[in-house]
């Protein structure tokens, strides 16, 4: 009798190993969550990663009409190798062509024509990673899950939101310099 299939492995989207807990909530076609992602290498980098654990959580909203296939598919790359490094990598992808996944006013626009295998093909083509195959995989729907609940039990509702170790600081915007969000998260 075969072995029964490994468990799916959805890699943490995590970065730093410190005690400062930073969740940043983001939804990957939202312009002002792109800001926030495009700020958190720095973040790491000029806080320190034995000093900050920084994790993002997908905050899908149906406003952004493809964000569930969008949300899916990057979680889906973090079951390939490389993991939440192919994650980001697919994040930046949507990140730089932002407006090729969106609508005109979130109701118009060339992607009312659009499939969502349009848009794995898409951010295939940008990330140069293959998405369909673990796109598909059934057991992925409980992390996409797993997102949903955790931003619904912790009161998440616009993107981006942030938290510093488990509480909601509405002070903190992705317009401000990463200096300023350091100043918060170590205040």
């Amino acid at each position: 009798m075969p072995a029964p299939p490994a468990p799916l492995h959805v890699d943490p989207l995590v970065w730093g190993h410190g005690p400062r807990n930073f969740e940043a909530f983001l939804e990957p076609t939202c312009p002002f969550s792109c800001r926030a992602f495009s700020k958190l290498p720095d973040l790491l980098e000029k806080a320190g990663a034995d000093r900050i654990t920084i994790r993002i959580r997908l905050q899908s909203q149906p406003w952004h009409m493809f964000s569930g296939v969008i949300v899916r598919c990057i979680l889906a790359a973090s079951t390939l190798e490389g993991g939440k490094e192919a994650a980001r990598t697919v994040m930046r992808a949507v990140a730089a062509h932002r407006e090729e996944f969106e609508f005109t006013d979130h109701c118009a626009g060339p992607n009312m024509d659009a499939t969502p295998n349009d848009i794995i093909k898409r951010i295939e083509r940008y990330s140069g990673l293959q998405l369909a195959k673990a796109f598909a995989v059934p057991e992925l729907q409980k992390a996409i899950k797993w997102q949903c609940k955790y931003s619904r039990q912790n009161g998440i509702h616009v993107s981006p939101t942030f938290m510093v170790d488990g509480l909601i600081d509405p002070a903190i915007s992705s317009g401000d310099t990463v200096e300023a969000w350091m100043d918060r998260i170590f205040a």
